[in-house]
């Protein structure tokens, strides 16, 4: 569509006309996402607040189809990529997220990391490289002042401010690790996402990112599990893949909007993580 045809489009948004909004609103939704660059240039030239608030209404339906449709995208691919799942949950609260920009950002992580890493090292001295950079150099950590923020789910405010929830901050040492070759793994543990070193040597143990790469046991997960007065499973213990990763960042996300009283919000990200359940259970 021509910029001029969008202009006439637009100028109708503020009809008092409901039908012809309807309309009009169909009609842009139509064209599909390729139209969101000439919307946002006519939301900062517009001066009627009725048709700005509607260009704005556009452009979040137009941008939520987006991340769905990566997010369906994503899931039908081999590898899944964790980066690239955790960047398409970000661009759901920051549609201009660059994931070139989060590999580089992780890229500096790594180097900062290999600098004083040493693979003749044993796994525990290995990983206390790895909490020594992550948490004592570079400062990240947990956001316990604001724990049910939802930009702690979102990977690219989670590099930016080094603050984050457990799930956020495991991903990123986990993708660190596994840089330095390291197998380390993400762990769907009951309220509360781990990591766990997991080798063909027979050599297990637990990491917890939130607590600043705390080394533990299988008998400490066993005590924990004993506490909640849960049935213990497999799952506690061993590793996870990405998709269970990416599904536990969506619940995360649904329970932080609903904290916040956001429950538009938490309603779009429900959808999200049913494009991805294959009919599992979505309570958060």
């Amino acid at each position: 569509m021509e910029e001029r045809e969008l202009k006439a489009l637009v100028s109708l948004l503020d009809d008092d006309d409901g039908q012809i909004v309807s309309h009009v609103e169909k009609k842009i939704l139509s064209i599909g996402v390729s139209i969101i660059p000439l919307l946002e240039l006519e939301w900062e030239n517009c001066f009627n607040a009725k048709a700005q608030e509607r260009i704005e209404e556009l452009i979040h339906v137009l941008q939520y189809e987006l991340v769905k449709n990566r997010l369906q995208e994503w899931y039908a691919t081999k590898d899944r990529d964790l980066l690239t799942g955790m960047w398409i949950l970000s661009t759901y609260q920051y549609p201009d997220a660059d994931l070139t920009k989060l590999k580089q950002d992780l890229e500096q992580i790594y180097y900062e990391t290999w600098l004083e890493f040493r693979s003749d090292l044993y796994p525990f001295d290995q990983v206390k490289v790895i909490n020594s950079v992550l948490f004592g150099k570079l400062k990240f950590g947990p956001n316990s002042k604001n724990f049910h923020s939802p930009g702690n789910s979102l990977i690219n405010i989670v590099l930016e401010t080094r603050k984050g929830n457990p799930i956020t901050l495991s991903v990123i040492y986990m993708l660190v690790a596994q840089k330095l070759k390291l197998p380390v793994f993400g762990v769907n543990l009951p309220n509360l996402f781990i990591l766990t070193y997991k080798d063909d040597k027979n050599t297990q143990f637990y990491i917890n990112a939130f607590n600043r790469g705390l080394i533990f046991s299988k008998q400490d997960i066993e005590n924990y599990i004993s506490e909640l007065h849960l049935t213990p499973q497999a799952s506690f213990y061993e590793p996870c893949d990405n998709v269970e990763i990416i599904r536990r960042a969506l619940r995360n996300m649904i329970m932080s909007f609903e904290k916040m009283g956001e429950h538009t919000k938490a309603d779009e990200v429900k959808v999200l993580l049913v494009e991805i359940s294959d009919g599992r259970d979505l309570g958060v």
